[in-house]
């Protein structure tokens, strides 16, 4: 079956690809994704083994949609973008804005699940090559531009989103093991503070 043909017939029953894509995000939000197979997956839903692949591809495909139908529980993640991109507010804000929202407890198990698929990925690069690009530069462009509004110019703001999207990875790391939101958040504006200040 070629990529057309499939892509036709699983968008066929969009109900039902849309329902077990509910049942997989609630089970991998739940238990991770660690040594996951098809099959266990397949048995967790309340499918088969032909079901997912007939959806979703492939296992990786299905963990990549996984991960985004995850992102859709946890609404709050995407005003990151919206506090980034808001020319309004002074660089500063738009920093601490979209971090004070990426370090949102309520967030938290998002992050697990992303770090274990971040894990994942970097361990089968080739298959998930689409990923890793794009958490390589999702948000580095967002933060580029907030650089850039500030007065960087367009290869500083570069390097300076770059540096401060790291910092965040570093910094959800720690929320995830230090289990000290006060440090992390005392880090976080300091840090935030010398980025700006770097910007003349």
């Amino acid at each position: 079956m070629d990529d057309v043909d499939g892509a036709t017939r699983a968008t066929g029953a969009p109900g039902r690809r849309d329902e077990l894509l509910d049942r997989i995000v609630d089970h991998v939000v739940e238990n991770g994704i660690a040594q996951i197979t098809l099959r266990a997956l397949a048995t967790a839903v309340g499918s088969n083994n032909r079901m997912l692949l007939y959806y979703f591809g492939s296992r990786e495909e299905l963990i990549v949609e996984a991960l985004h139908g995850a992102e859709s529980r946890f609404p709050t993640m995407a005003e990151v973008i919206t506090f980034l991109d808001d020319d309004a507010l002074p660089l500063a804000e738009r920093l601490g804005g979209a971090w004070a929202i990426i370090a949102d407890p309520r967030n938290r198990a998002f992050h697990r699940l992303f770090f274990e698929i971040f894990g994942l990925a970097g361990f089968e690069r080739d298959r998930f090559a689409t990923l890793l690009g794009l958490i390589g530069t999702e948000w580095v462009g967002h933060v580029a531009g907030a650089f850039e509004d500030a007065g960087a110019s367009p290869d500083q703001a570069l390097e300076l989103g770059h540096e401060t999207v790291a910092l965040w990875r570093g910094l959800q790391a720690s929320l995830l093991s230090l289990g000290d939101d006060a440090l992390v958040g005392r880090v976080a504006d300091s840090a935030h503070r010398a980025l700006c200040e770097r910007v003349v």
